[in-house]
């Protein structure tokens, strides 16, 4: 079965301050085309049989800095559309609307939980219909989450329980005869998430410690990487985290 990558695009302005954004088509900023860049190393184009993207211009960019420039355009990966609630924070919008939760809620003036899902159901189809043995979608925070629950045929209001951070790979396949997530929410930092030209299957870092924020344990969230014989630079670091939510 068709293995699923979900890449989220880098980080943009509005994301690094929380402001939701669907239709506004802003750029990555200048640390969103480091975090792009950087995924460049973590995946070959050439392992892919499918490669899609939102059309819009922070996930295309992203795909294009990631050395996925031969990309198709699927309309239905586009961000969830927020309508009123475009450019706000969820601060300023439960100011408005009291207790207010995107996935039991939907968008006032944009598109329900129901309209999203149908789209990302579309994708879902598509994927599995292309018979190729690994796909990729360059995407955004909510509606990758919604793309996953339509993977598993979960209930959409699991959303809430899939944070999602910019510049993440996570990875939808099986297992054994059940939909499944084999990765979520894992940051491209050095030394995580290569694939085995030998059998195309993702490889751990060399040594690992994997801290559990939170105690969520389905994201991968730092990694101290051993040194190397030849490059003592390493010891004891920690990849950092990008902990933008939008």
């Amino acid at each position: 079965m068709t293995e699923l990558w979900l890449v989220r695009h880098g980080q943009t302005e509005w994301s690094a301050n929380g402001r939701h954004t669907s239709i506004t088509d802003l750029d990555l900023t200048e640390t969103g085309v480091e975090q792009a860049k950087a995924l460049h190393s973590r995946m070959d184009p050439a392992d892919f049989g499918l490669i899609l993207s939102s059309p819009r211009l922070r996930a295309r960019r992203t795909a294009e800095l990631a050395g996925f420039g031969d990309y198709e355009i699927e309309p239905d990966l586009a961000e969830w559309y927020y309508g009123d609630l475009e450019g706000l924070t969820s601060n300023q919008i439960r100011a408005e609307h009291h207790g207010w939760r995107i996935w039991f809620n939907g968008c006032p003036g944009g598109e329900s939980a129901e309209e999203v899902r149908a789209r990302l159901t579309r994708v879902v189809a598509r994927v599995r219909a292309s018979g190729v043995e690994r796909a990729i979608c360059f995407g955004h925070g909510h509606a990758s989450r919604v793309l996953a629950l339509c993977w598993l045929d979960f209930p959409i209001i699991f959303g809430q329980s899939f944070p999602l951070d910019v510049a993440t790979i996570s990875v939808l396949g099986r297992e054994k005869e059940s939909p499944a997530i084999l990765r979520w929410n894992s940051w491209s930092g050095r030394g995580y998430f290569t694939l085995s030209p030998e059998r195309g299957r993702q490889k751990r870092p060399r040594t690992g410690t994997y801290t559990v924020e939170r105690g969520r344990i389905i994201s991968v969230l730092s990694i101290k990487l051993a040194p190397r014989a030849d490059d003592d630079s390493t010891a004891g670091t920690t990849c950092p985290r990008d902990a933008e939510r939008r």
